[in-house]
């Protein structure tokens, strides 16, 4: 069985004093620069990241003794259709071969700058959004908080069955196979310049949480279970070509937990794993609520576990953990007990003999 090795944490919405210190303070090594950066806007006005901007942000947090381990891709490739909203690529709108321009650009300027991995999508925040029950959205986070759990802590929630009939959205319909056309069209221009720039491409799943096969509003939503996954990395034969492993969308269309282990045994084999997402969830497949690492249907020790057996060497991220309070202080007590209990878990596998 393989050490882990470099199995860190750490994920920021901002650059802030205060958020950099609390990483410090937590133990994080590594921190992953949204697309959605405040104050950020100006340096990818032209689509793209660029190495000045990338070079700043770098130097700011290793400033902190911290390092930059991923970074995402700027959110203006939205482009508006009509009526439509949403990725150019998804939607296939004229604009998208200059945005497929633009990736390759921040592409170039992630690996000139040596940051090893840049994220991107197809799930559609402007397409589809992040599919949860209605409740309170909180500042700008697409989340939207539905549900009280430990002390009273936000979380959200989800119920097919609440929201199988909405109507459909402006950006359908896009069946399963205008879909996979046009991403397959992205890849295969966008993968060959990872390449030589030794960028990893992590591509996130849809968090659509419905049933695999199913339309919502009108869109296939085709990344959104371990099916697709597997289509998705079948797509491009490259080491550079892979997965944000959200745990917590694998179990929101799973069945049961083991099936959750399984995807990160298929996936961690084939070294398509390239950053993770570790939350958990009570529920599954057509509802669930989403809960703090230690109260889940997952066992956080055992699937730290087979990330172990199966070499992955990348970064646990506390992702989508509820929240204290509904404000800076209350977020940042949660993402420091979900630090604490990921730490726990990673020295108590490390140690085992």
């Amino acid at each position: 069985m393989e050490e882990i090795k470099g199995l860190h944490l750490g994920e920021v919405s901002g650059l802030t004093d205060e958020e950099l210190t609390f990483c410090q303070q937590m133990g994080v090594e590594y921190i992953h620069i949204p697309y959605h950066l405040e104050g950020q806007e100006k340096d990818v006005e032209g689509g793209h990241h660029t190495v000045e901007s990338l070079t700043r942000s770098r130097e700011r947090v290793e400033s902190f003794d911290l390092k930059i381990g991923a970074v995402g891709l700027p959110s203006s490739s939205v482009v508006r259709v009509g009526s439509r909203r949403g990725s150019s690529i998804i939607l296939g709108a004229p604009e998208r071969d200059r945005d497929i321009e633009n990736i390759c650009k921040s592409v170039e300027a992630v690996g000139k700058t040596g940051i090893p991995l840049l994220m991107w999508g197809f799930w559609g925040f402007h397409t589809m959004g992040l599919l949860r029950n209605p409740g309170i959205t909180l500042g700008k986070s697409p989340l939207m908080y539905s549900h009280r759990g430990r002390g009273g802590a936000i979380a959200s929630a989800f119920d097919y069955e609440v929201v199988k009939n909405e109507p459909p959205a402006p950006a359908a319909p896009i069946t399963a196979e205008e879909s996979w056309e046009r991403i397959e069209y992205a890849v295969k221009r966008v993968i060959p310049v990872a390449e030589e720039y030794k960028v990893k491409m992590a591509c996130h799943p849809n968090d659509v949480p419905v049933p695999p096969g199913t339309s919502h509003r009108g869109i296939a939503p085709i990344l959104n279970n371990v099916e697709g996954l597997k289509r998705y990395i079948e797509l491009y034969p490259s080491p550079y070509h892979g997965l944000v492993f959200c745990q917590g969308c694998v179990a929101e269309t799973s069945t049961n937990a083991e099936q959750v282990y399984d995807a990160i045994r298929y996936f961690g084999k084939r070294k398509k794993i390239f950053w993770v997402h570790f939350r958990n969830i009570r529920g599954g497949l057509g509802k669930f609520e989403e809960a703090f690492p230690d109260e889940g249907d997952i066992d956080m020790l055992k699937a730290i576990h087979i990330y172990k057996e199966v070499g992955y060497n990348g970064v646990l991220v506390p992702d989508h953990v509820p929240l204290a309070e509904a404000n800076e202080t209350g977020r940042l007590r949660s993402y420091a007990f979900a630090l604490g209990y990921m730490r726990a878990l990673i020295q108590a596998v490390e140690s085992e003999k």
